[in-house]
């Protein structure tokens, strides 16, 4: 039978994978379009700045972001006193180190996506009138829904696997902070395999179906992955 405490990994982690993903839209759209117009010299460092977590280890980048979110830092204590809660071992930093491990799978797309368009649209556009925040919502968005949703099934799908980010910063707290790839470690250590085959196995699955629909969306609008 199952038990409201074997739900509540599956449960955290989707809200965690919501949140997470809601946020990269918020902070990944303006980035990608800055990063696909501009010209200056500071765009290859931030390109790889974004990516860096493609290549970094999670236990280190988890290392430095538990660093940076400890009670006697400058962010954990801004963070404690409007918020009267500690950043590390909360859902909260849960999100934040999250956003930062996945920019990259929301950025990299939305990026393509606006560089496929194009420039001669935007350049007509702008010759009849429009200004650059009108061609944004009524030409740029339109023609990259396919981008968008490769970045939103990415996002999603990548923080639903995280495990060594979220273990550094959120630790392992049963209903808090405990994930389900953090689950399924515990259930292994206990030689509880039963429910790591079965917490695995969804984890799998869904993997298959997030990466098969994503790589459909990418032939159609040929964005390398």
């Amino acid at each position: 039978m199952t038990s409201a405490i074997q739900l509540a990994p599956i449960l955290i982690t989707l809200k965690l994978a919501l949140v997470t993903t809601l946020v990269l839209l918020m902070i990944g759209t303006p980035l990608a379009w800055w990063l696909a117009n501009t010209r200056t010299r500071y765009k290859t460092p931030i390109e790889a700045l974004v990516a860096l977590p493609l290549v970094l280890p999670p236990t280190v980048l988890g290392f430095y972001l538990l660093v940076a979110f400890s009670p006697n830092s400058f962010a954990g204590q801004l963070w404690a006193f409007f918020s009267d809660t500690p950043l590390t071992f909360s859902f909260a930093g849960l999100v934040i180190g999250s956003v930062i491990y996945s920019l990259p799978f929301v950025v990299q797309p939305l990026q393509a996506s606006f560089e496929n368009i194009g420039k001669p649209l935007q350049q007509a556009a702008a010759t009849l009138g429009a200004k650059p925040i009108d061609i944004f919502f009524s030409i740029i968005l339109p023609l990259s829904y396919r981008g968008f949703f490769v970045a939103i099934t990415l996002g999603f799908a990548h923080t639903v696997g995280e495990f060594g980010v979220v273990l550094m910063i959120g630790g392992n707290i049963p209903g808090v902070t405990q994930v389900l790839s953090i689950s399924i470690y515990d259930h292994v250590e206990a030689l509880e395999y039963s429910a790591a085959h079965i917490y695995s196995a969804g984890l799998l699955l869904f993997s298959f179906i997030v990466l098969f629909i994503a790589y459909t969306a990418n032939r159609k609008l040929n964005i390398r992955l």
